[in-house]
């Protein structure tokens, strides 16, 4: 049973080696790119007809964290001009894609 920790030394590659023989640990500058910057910067490019711009911002996340930041930007943006205009998100969503407003469906009774 003594064996045991001996035998998961070995196995764990962080316990080979000793920590003096470690390589010392730099900070690398940060290669990431935020997905909300992208986000507002794809957009900011699409309404602005700069499809160069838009495909650059585009390429610096994945697609499905672009999506999600477009999605949020667009969800701050309605409730942002909602409270402006007074006015329901739902109002503000179909006023800016030139929707008609649909009337609230009135409660049935089915009872």
């Amino acid at each position: 049973m003594a064996r045991l920790p001996e035998r998961l030394r070995k196995l764990l590659p962080s316990a080979r080696r000793a920590p003096e023989a470690a390589p010392p640990v730099t900070q690398r500058p940060r290669q990431g790119h935020n997905l909300f910057e992208a986000a507002a910067e794809y957009v900011a490019a699409c309404a602005e007809d700069d499809p160069a711009r838009a495909e650059e911002a585009a390429s610096r996340v994945s697609p499905g964290m672009l999506s999600f930041g477009v999605n949020e930007l667009a969800c701050r943006a309605l409730l942002t001009l909602a409270r402006e205009r007074d006015e329901s998100p739902r109002a503000v969503a179909r006023s800016l894609l030139g929707l008609r407003e649909v009337p609230a469906r009135a409660p049935s009774d089915d009872a």
